[in-house]
């Protein structure tokens, strides 16, 4: 005891005291660890529970949906169909034989091209983006009762893996353009049943009659109704406007008739009328503005003020629209954008029929002309807001010979998956079109639809007049054009309106997928492209640089800056159009007008964007069906040389220079005159090509001149010198002025102003003022590969005749071209392109 007490004296106390506070400390925090690891095992058990509930709660809602049937493409339960012809709907089949997946992983590859036709051009395409830019396309798979959108997860949507469909590039000459796209394709028996929707009429038959309950249903709505009106109409969806249409347009139908089940089992009727009858009542009290006063601008006349009118406050999620007369037959042909092919017997008939559109119009006609398509916006689409008072808009076809059933599946696309508020009209503008189902067939069937009108020009225009023949008479604030062989997806409308409410110069355009020409599968298209030219004025597809992506943090819904549009589809605020000068009046028929809009457009102060959230499929054509009322080719070429003369300043030569100098000759091809259009670009003070170039599309190479700098003679080891109007040789020294020389896409040895040509009938030379359409002044170099690619050949001379040094070097000759004389090989000090 007495040992104990002396170690705790003085510093042993201490000692003491420390060693027993850190065991209690350290029993403390063993206590607090404990407590601590309970709480994570008792919240990670509360999760879950909640998860087990969510999934019973899912679990429920799928049950009752699968209960009342497939009613709308919206939507998106895991109900499963069997193929056309096999019988009523399965539950063990999943939904992926019924919606092909929209995001979909894939490496970062290289796409390759499919060429169609003779002398295709090749078109370079950048890589494709990382996968985790692609997975937010992923379809929505449940909605609500009234088909609200609920939570979505990405669904596998095909039994089929995925192939990379190959690309085509057409140039202006016959070459229309295909975006990469994601095939999938399920097969169709061909026992399938035929389309009862609108078969092609004849001359001994009318088309068959469809009511136009929904679309009566949908006219009451327009831009200034109340939101309460607006809100109930697309809460209650589809059913109620299908109850209208029974009650108040009873009319025939030959689509299939629905399944039992889903008669049964749908939602009480006399709720559903009591609903319409509140609709009608509130529509009658409701409170209508005075229309806008319509503003009418000349060409060239610019508005102050860059937005748009001034609008209603408040904003709402994207409508997911898509209304139908009766319930869509998932057994049909091509339902829901699927793969379709026909048995082995009817092959000739596809044959037979394949060029009346150049696709496959014998599987058209069996689709039906509302088939539903599998939403492939990106997954945030869905939660994007757009404003309440968006402008209305005229949507504009042009057609001529259109096929039947895909002229009718266009129309009915817009007005099933447009909300009916900002569909002022859609307008048909009939090209002189000479089939006879064009006729009065057409005007039958569209008269059942308010918002259809067909104007019939008297003779053949062209697309280009054709559309400004139908923006002369349209109502709507923006105009729409679209082509006469797409279909319009869910949500496709809103997102573009909103980007001209949001400045009234922004030029938005859909996302452009594609609709197979063999099968008429909807395919998804890669994410982040954007319509390019190359030389010479040759519209192609490329994707964005992942780079550009990354520095601009872009997310896969963000609106694309796109340094030239397709051409096709696109929408642009009325106002805005005919201030540009709408299009160019001096275009023929078809060719360079996107060219022409996309300059103009970009170099006035306006900006074409591709809108990812808004979707429209489109039939990629090998050729066009149609002919042309003059040479196609000379038809084609004359546009774009007018384009050139007008936009492209200095650089129109590299447009002459990539195989155009023919059209330098005024005997050769008349462009028309152009001062208007020059004198349009002078009053909208527009910027120059070059602007264009740097601002818009800086990955654009585009040199002005092919090389440049000493023309260093092999033979001699010297340069030639031009001086006092004369052509010498003088050892080469890069700080003289008087021996650069210029090799212009012109092909000519130039010198500021000055150009060397062959002198009359002898081997002399003479400088003369360049002038580009004198094919004298033209020399070839580093053309080909061969023996003479550093010869300078004459294009004047018929056989092959080079510039020579003299061996003393006090002279040049032309004589003719021997692959290994020295002194007819010449060398610059940069070449910009070969």
């Amino acid at each position: 005891m007495m040992k104990v007490r002396r170690y705790l004296r003085g510093s042993g106390r201490v000692l003491a005291f420390v060693f027993i506070a850190s065991v209690i400390w350290l029993l403390f925090d063993m206590a607090a660890l404990r407590i601590s690891i309970n709480d994570v095992n008792s919240q990670l058990l509360k999760e879950q529970v909640i998860r087990e509930r969510e999934v019973f709660k899912q679990q429920s809602r799928v049950t009752q949906l699968m209960k009342r049937g497939f009613k709308n493409p919206v939507q998106r339960v895991d109900l499963a169909v069997t193929q056309a012809g096999k019988g009523p709907l399965s539950l063990g089949i999943r939904l992926a034989q019924v919606y092909r997946q929209g995001g979909r992983k894939e490496d970062k590859k290289e796409n390759s091209f499919e060429q169609r036709g003779d002398n295709l051009p090749k078109a370079d395409r950048s890589k494709s983006v990382a996968s985790k830019h692609q997975q937010g396309a992923a379809l929505q798979n449940v909605t609500s009762k009234h088909g609200v959108p609920a939570k979505k997860k990405a669904v596998n949507l095909d039994l089929n893996e995925a192939k990379l469909e190959k690309n085509r590039v057409i140039d202006s000459s016959n070459k229309v353009t295909l975006p990469a796209v994601l095939s999938n394709k399920t097969q169709v028996s061909p026992g399938a049943q035929k389309n009862k929707y609108a078969p092609l009429p004849t001359s001994k038959k009318e088309p068959i009659k469809t009511g136009d309950a929904v679309q009566g249903t949908l006219d009451k709505m327009d831009s200034k109704t109340n939101e309460k009106v607006k809100d109930e109409l697309r809460k209650t969806g589809t059913k109620v406007s299908q109850l209208q249409a029974k009650e108040a347009h009873p009319v025939k139908t030959t689509s299939k008739p629905p399944n039992k089940d889903v008669k049964e089992k749908d939602v009480n009727i006399d709720k559903e009328k009591k609903q319409v009858e509140n609709i009608d009542k509130s529509h009658k009290n409701a409170t209508k503005e005075p229309p806008k006063p319509v503003i009418k601008l000349q060409a060239g006349e610019v508005s102050k003020d860059n937005s748009t009118a001034v609008r209603k406050p408040g904003v709402h999620k994207v409508l997911p629209l898509d209304v139908t007369l009766t319930p869509r037959d998932v057994n049909a042909v091509g339902q829901f954008g699927q793969a379709a092919f026909v048995a082995s017997n009817e092959d000739a008939e596809v044959r037979k029929r394949w060029d009346e559109g150049h696709f496959n119009v014998y599987l058209s006609d069996q689709i039906p002309v509302d088939r539903a398509i599998p939403d492939t916006r990106p997954e945030m689409c869905v939660q994007n807001l757009v404003h309440n008072d968006l402008p209305s808009t005229s949507v504009i076809f042009c057609f001529v010979d259109e096929v039947w059933s895909t002229l009718l599946r266009s129309v009915h696309s817009v007005l099933n998956r447009s909300p009916p508020h900002l569909l002022t009209e859609i307008i048909l503008v009939d090209d002189f079109s000479s089939k006879d189902y064009l006729k009065k067939p057409l005007d039958e069937y569209m008269s059942r639809f308010p918002k259809v009108r067909i104007i019939r020009l008297k003779e053949r225009q062209g697309l280009i007049r054709a559309r400004l023949a139908g923006a002369a008479v349209a109502k709507g604030e923006v105009l729409t054009f679209l082509d006469s062989h797409i279909e319009c997806n869910v949500g496709w409308l809103e997102p573009l309106l909103e980007r001209v409410y949001l400045d009234r110069k922004k030029v938005p355009c859909p996302v452009i997928e594609v609709i197979s020409d063999k099968d008429m599968s909807y395919m998804l298209v890669d994410n982040f492209q954007r319509g390019i030219f190359k030389w010479p004025l040759v519209f192609g597809w490329s994707a964005l640089p992942e780079e550009y992506i990354k520095k601009n943090n872009m997310t896969i819904s963000d609106p694309i800056r796109c340094p030239v549009m397709a051409g096709g589809l696109f929408s642009i605020d009325k106002k805005y159009f005919y201030e540009l000068g709408a299009y160019d009046p001096g275009l023929d028929v078809w060719g360079g007008e996107n060219m022409e809009i996309s300059f103009k457009i970009w170099m006035c102060g306006g900006e074409i964007e591709i809108i990812p959230c808004s979707r429209v499929g489109h039939i990629f054509r090998g050729q066009n069906p149609y002919k042309f009322p003059k040479d196609r080719q000379k038809t084609v070429e004359r546009n774009l040389a007018r384009v050139a003369e007008v936009w492209l300043d200095e650089y129109k030569d590299l447009f002459y220079g990539h195989g155009y100098h023919h059209l330098l000759d005024k005997k050769v091809i008349d462009i028309g005159n152009l001062t208007e259009q020059i004198e349009l670009r002078k009053r909208l003070k527009c910027k120059s090509f070059k602007w264009y170039l740097e601002n818009v599309y800086p990955d654009m190479d585009a040199p002005l001149v092919k090389a440049e700098g000493l023309v260093f003679n092999r033979g001699l080891r010297k340069c030639l010198n031009l001086r006092k109007s004369s052509l010498s040789f003088e050892i080469c020294d890069l700080s003289k002025q008087s021996q650069h020389f210029n090799y212009t896409w012109m092909r000519h040895l130039r010198q500021q102003s000055l150009c060397v040509a062959p002198q009359g009938k002898g081997n002399g030379f003479a400088l003369q003022l360049c002038d580009n359409t004198k094919p004298e002044l033209r020399w070839f170099h580093k053309s080909s590969n061969s023996a003479l690619a550093e010869h300078l050949i004459t294009e004047f001379v018929s056989h092959h005749m080079c510039l020579e040094a003299g061996p003393q070097g006090d002279s040049l000759h032309l004589n003719p071209c021997v692959p290994s004389n020295t002194f007819q090989k010449w060398q610059f000090t940069h070449y910009h392109a070969l």
